[in-house]
């Protein structure tokens, strides 16, 4: 016997094709326990639906791609993790796809198209205003996360408030007693490291002060740590994010001999679990993943279901969790 078809499980169970295909679809109206009999009728049957075909009569995949370019920093990972996880709970599948640092997602739209994609979630790569406006005309939606906009664009983003987290730092910093306070840049091309030094200087300049700029030039350990050692008698530094931030603490403490925080604080931002390390705690600014995620989703279900309301850009507070680098 070949394969059961939904034809078949329809005809078994005395109901119409389309019932069996609407239980096995999220968001479907069917009723609970016609679905749980048409599921538990499948799995004794041996019935598999075919998501393909059931894609592209209903002219969606349900699927989300997931573009990420900086899976060598430990947020993002994480970042997957629930991202995926919250996909699957609202009925969505995802596809992760991934492009050198710094570079464009417009070069994964041809593969995303070839999926079917309905949407695609930008983490951490660049897309230009053309291929933006060619995706979105397709009837499919975007959405930035943990990025802003950078131009004119018709994609909403979802992030965290990062200038108003870079505030939050300089003002821990001072309140700490630190008087010539640093900012380690990551890549040039983020938004995030802009946008978070654009706070910093901003707070310290109602104070009179103006920090001392190391360019990192990367979001990474290593990088840290060879920004640390251009310090110079700097008494407090915010790193651009958590990754550097810990590179620079063991090079602080390790090479250069500084009692941290009591001859010099640090602060980081995202919160990654291994700050939370005992031979780092890091003070940082928590990003809060879980709200941006869920407003992520609702971007997306609004797009998908026709929405057509100017770009929205969703912005969320960090809040700072003292540990014992500050």
């Amino acid at each position: 016997m070949g394969a059961v078809t939904a034809r078949d499980l329809a005809r078994h169970l005395g109901v119409s094709q389309s019932m069996v295909s609407r239980a096995f679809s999220p968001g479907a109206s069917v009723a609970p326990a016609m679905r749980a009999r048409i599921l538990r009728a499948a799995e004794e049957l041996g019935y598999r639906p075919n998501v393909i075909a059931s894609a592209l009569s209903r002219r969606r995949s349900s699927l989300v791609g997931i573009v990420m370019a900086e899976l060598t920093n430990p947020f993002y990972p994480a970042v997957l993790e629930q991202l995926n996880a919250a996909l699957r709970e609202a009925g969505f599948q995802s596809l992760l796809i991934t492009i050198p640092p710094g570079g464009s997602a417009d070069d994964a739209l041809p593969m995303l198209r070839q999926y079917h994609v309905d949407a695609v979630v930008l983490t951490s790569a660049s897309l230009s205003s053309a291929s933006a406006s060619h995706w979105l005309g397709d009837g499919r939606a975007a959405v930035l996360f943990n990025r802003t906009a950078i131009g004119p664009t018709r994609l909403d983003s979802v992030a965290c408030d990062n200038v108003g987290g870079g505030r939050m730092a300089a003002e821990a910093l001072l309140a700490h007693g630190c008087r010539n306070p640093a900012f380690v840049a990551g890549r040039a091309d983020t938004s995030t490291s802009h946008d978070r030094e654009r706070g910093f200087r901003a707070a310290l300049a109602g104070h009179g002060l103006t920090p001392l700029r190391i360019e990192a030039g990367d979001f990474s350990y290593e990088a840290g740590h060879r920004a640390a050692r251009a310090l110079g008698g700097a008494d407090g530094v915010f790193f651009a994010n958590d990754i550097l931030a810990l590179g620079g603490l063991d090079a602080l403490r390790h090479e250069m001999g500084r009692r941290v925080p009591d001859e010099v604080a640090v602060i980081g931002f995202d919160d990654i679990p291994m700050g939370a390390w005992p031979a780092y705690r890091l003070t940082t600014l928590r990003q809060p993943v879980p709200e941006m995620i869920d407003r992520t989703i609702g971007l997306l279900r609004a797009r998908l279901g026709g929405d057509d309301a100017p770009p929205r850009a969703e912005r969320l507070p960090a809040s700072l969790l003292r540990r014992g680098s500050l």
